[in-house]
Formats: C-alpha cells, structure tokens, sequence
C-alpha cells in the first residue's frame, strides 16, 4: 500500500480481529477476564453521503491483497486510498464524518480509549448441524427406561384444518455461523504501541474473526 495518508482520524467505532482470551489486573488487584483484539491499521476508502448514497457511511479497507488475487474494479476503486491493488477487508461504519476525514485517512486505533462501553458485532462460531435439544434448547422427554421419548422433538403438525407445518417451527437444522451482537462492552484497555485492544464482555466468534466495535 503506497504511503498517500496525510491524515489521522477518530471515529466512532473500529473493525479489530480476535486473538483469544487473556486477564489482567485492575488498580484495585482485581482479576478481569478479557478478550484480545488486534488492531489492523484501516484507511477511508470511499464517504458515503446522504446525497448521492441516501446514508451516510465511511466504508474503510484494510489488508491489501496481492496483484493476483485483485480484480480490476477493486484495483480502481480503492486507488484513491492508497492500495495498489485490493484489500481482503472492506467494511462500512455508518457514522458521520468527522472534520479532516478525506479518502486515503488513516483510522487511529485511539478512536476508542479505556473505559469506554461498546457494542460489539461479530459472526458467531458455527456448530454444524444440530438436533432440536440442542439447537433450540428443548427439555425433551422422561429419562426414564419405559417412556421411549428422550430427545425428540415431539409433534409439530396441526389437525386436519390448517393441515400444513406453520412457519418459524423450531426444527433442526444449522446452529451458529450468525451475526450476534452484544451490548455493554467494556474496552479495559488500549495498547496503542502493540496495536491491541482489551475488552471484558462475551465476544463472539472464534479466533480470526473479525469484530466491530462501536461506542453506545
């Protein structure tokens, strides 16, 4: 990626990869559980404005990819931000923009500083496919030797009238692999130097997933 960034701004979020889980101690010695995430420096690619878009978004890019792997459209799209060719991560912050903003800007990672809550989104670990008990966390049936139902999920017809399964029956079927979001986040800590961010809170995922943050 060629060096055409002038400009550092802050926003209102940041895009961070999962490392894996972690403690630190806080001032008053207590143990504080945290996950990792990995700052991956970004850069403005594209503004997006009510006008010509009909929302207002920053879209940002990260990773440049080899010459290879980029098609020509990614190529012309993201050259204004710097990039000789793509980039593996493109992703949008809806937000407005913030004073100095321009294509090619550099994203700080002090745009989110210790203490403050976010709301965190990422794709959920996916689990395959998964019967009822599991997936939807039924009760199922006596343990018992001669009640012959355990771990099934019992009836999900009607009667003759409407004589259909109705829509939204909880079946099995693929658990995980979804988009979850979790509120009331707390960013514990940020290494600016390492290029680490500390947050307590349930993040989703496994590790390698990447993870929005943004503040409430």
């Amino acid at each position: 990626m060629a060096e055409t960034e002038n400009t550092t701004v802050k926003l209102s979020g940041l895009y961070a990869v999962k490392v894996g889980m972690s403690a630190v101690y806080s001032e008053k010695g207590e143990y504080v559980p945290v996950t990792v995430l990995k700052y991956e420096p970004m850069v403005i690619a594209q503004i997006k404005t009510q006008e010509k878009d009909g929302y207002v978004a920053l879209q940002l890019a990260a990773r440049p990819k080899r010459a290879a792997l980029s098609r020509k459209s990614e190529k012309g799209h993201l050259k204004g931000a710097g990039f000789e060719n793509g980039a593996h991560v493109v992703k949008e912050l809806r937000q407005d923009i913030p004073d100095g903003a321009v294509v090619g800007s550099r994203i700080s990672i002090d745009s989110l500083v210790k203490g403050d809550i976010v709301k965190i989104t990422a794709t959920s670990k996916g689990k395959g496919f998964q019967g009822s008990m599991r997936r939807w966390n039924f009760q199922g049936g006596p343990a018992a030797h001669g009640s012959k139902f355990h771990r099934q999920p019992g009836s999900s017809g009607n009667r003759t009238w409407p004589g259909r399964v109705m829509p939204g029956k909880k079946f099995p079927g693929h658990l995980g692999d979804e988009t979850v979001t979790v509120k009331n986040c707390k960013i514990v800590d940020v290494r600016a130097e390492d290029g680490v961010l500390l947050v307590k809170g349930p993040v989703p995922g496994g590790r390698n997933t990447l993870v929005k943050l943004v503040k409430e």
